[in-house]
């Protein structure tokens, strides 16, 4: 489920154009033995659509659709399509979240190279994403919708059981957690008439990294549009916070606590205009103060996740092009990003920390995952990387910065088992109050142990390159 996608499709798509006639398509699909066929525009091989078997069912036989009839006319447009070097894992997830049983392989050009089927994709049913993402998009009510955050929980808990590695594990979890989040936001929105003004609900923190543990709280914003204009903006977020808390409360009793620190839609600090966002990220920019940016940290993880995403993409182009230079802005975001030293000693394999509720204890997101999450944002920033996973920022900024030999892919694995011990251990603590990132080393097999040291090095590998680069 790792491999890219050009690995696993095999077989060349077979195509049509717009004008083709449905007796012919239908006679070109039964001669290869098809599902499906692609439309596409011949001279650049741009997808334009694609007909089906369930099409020909429900579109043409049905209807009485005359066969001479243009493909055109019944074809389902405005298809989805991914890159080449998407995972199959990754694949199954966009299939799961979209409800698509089929997806579209197009290089940079946006040319098609290949099609993939659900059926190409049969270890995605091993894991029962499909029929609980089902349930989710189906469901009608909070309380089936609690039903389903609990089945989430029973089968991550059963894949941890299994072994599943924390790369896929935290990407489902985050995955299932969006959709229900996603079907939260529609049920609460006929609830309320909310202006008619573009707006996107946005994932903060590790929602908005992919990287959700089976302990989370809720941390998420709103960005609507509207001119910078003082008094238009606060009406219009007036509009939107009594369905902000709404949603809020109903995260809440699907188990996603509420923020202790405020930072969800409905705090009207977060509920803000496109112009009030880049006011708000260039107070932090333009006169960073080492603790106000500690606490605004997870607002750089932030992604769209419901409404009008060239809000979030607006905004995510603007920052990145207004951190690139910022000289002290980054140095401070530096200096925060070492705040947190992997707890390695001379001696001892460990240093523990003076919490006398948890005596002899690592904190594993504290001292383990936060190294790499807040260098991972940092260097982001720096060479303008648009992902906010912090994978994908260290091997995208791994183009702008020579770590040496594998050294980044060394990164990510460290970062990954630690994300694995968290999981491994909010397992078995799951229910009791506290502790949940907390683990006793000694409790530890010899080969974790061993690991985890060698994960840490990491960590420290990768804040004593952001030492060097910005001279702390």
């Amino acid at each position: 489920m790792h491999s890219p996608l050009s690995q696993i499709t095999k077989r060349e798509p077979v195509t049509v154009t717009l004008a083709t006639s449905l007796r012919e398509a239908i006679t070109i699909m039964d001669r290869h033995k098809i599902g499906s066929i692609i439309v596409i525009e011949p001279e650049r091989q741009l997808p334009l659509g694609i007909f089906t078997l369930r099409d020909l069912l429900h579109r043409v036989t049905l209807p009485q659709v005359s066969l001479d009839e243009p493909i055109a006319s019944v074809m389902t447009a405005g298809v989805i399509t991914v890159k080449p070097e998407t995972t199959a894992y990754e694949a199954s997830l966009i299939m799961a979240r979209r409800g698509l049983r089929h997806l579209l392989v197009v290089d940079d050009a946006a040319r098609l190279v290949a099609i993939v089927s659900q059926n190409d994709l049969f270890a995605l049913q091993r894991s029962n994403l499909k029929d609980v993402s089902n349930d989710i998009r189906l469901a009608r009510d909070l309380p089936t919708l609690q039903v389903c955050a609990k089945e989430v929980q029973r089968i991550a808990l059963g894949l941890v059981t299994q072994g599943v590695a924390a790369a896929q594990l935290t990407e489902f979890v985050s995955t299932l957690n969006d959709l229900l989040t996603l079907r939260v936001i529609e049920l609460t929105h006929d609830e309320f008439d909310l202006p008619e003004v573009k707006w996107c609900w946005l994932a903060l923190g590790s929602e908005g990294r992919y990287e959700q543990t089976l302990c989370t709280d809720q941390d998420n914003g709103i960005i609507f549009e509207c001119d910078d204009d003082a008094s238009a903006a606060e009406a219009l977020r007036q509009r939107f916070l009594p369905f902000a808390q709404a949603v809020n409360q109903k995260l809440n009793a699907c188990g996603f606590p509420l923020c202790k620190g405020g930072i969800m839609a409905g705090n009207p600090q977060w509920c803000l205009s496109l112009p009030e966002w880049r006011a708000r990220f260039r107070d932090w920019i333009e006169h960073p103060q080492p603790k106000a940016l500690l606490n605004a940290a997870i607002f750089f993880d932030f992604r769209p996740l419901y409404g009008f995403e060239g809000l979030s993409d607006a905004l995510r182009t603007w920052l990145l092009e207004a951190t690139r230079n910022a000289q002290l802005f980054l140095r401070l975001m530096a200096d925060n990003a070492l705040q947190c030293a992997p707890p390695l000693g001379l001696i001892r394999d460990f240093v523990f920390d003076d919490n006398k509720d948890y005596p002899n204890t690592l904190d594993l997101k504290m001292v383990g995952s936060r190294p790499f999450v807040d260098a991972a944002r940092l260097l982001s920033l720096t060479h303008g990387v648009r992902h906010t996973s912090t994978a994908q920022r260290l091997l995208g900024a791994s183009k702008s910065v020579n770590f040496g030999g594998d050294d980044v892919a060394a990164m990510v694995d460290g970062f990954y088992y630690i994300q694995l011990l968290r999981l491994r251990h909010q397992h078995q603590v799951l229910g009791q109050s506290g502790g949940g990132n907390r683990i006793n080393p000694d409790q530890l097999n010899e080969l974790d142990r061993h690991i985890l040291k060698e994960a840490f090095k990491q960590a420290r590998k990768l804040q004593s390159r952001l030492k060097m680069d910005y001279r702390l």
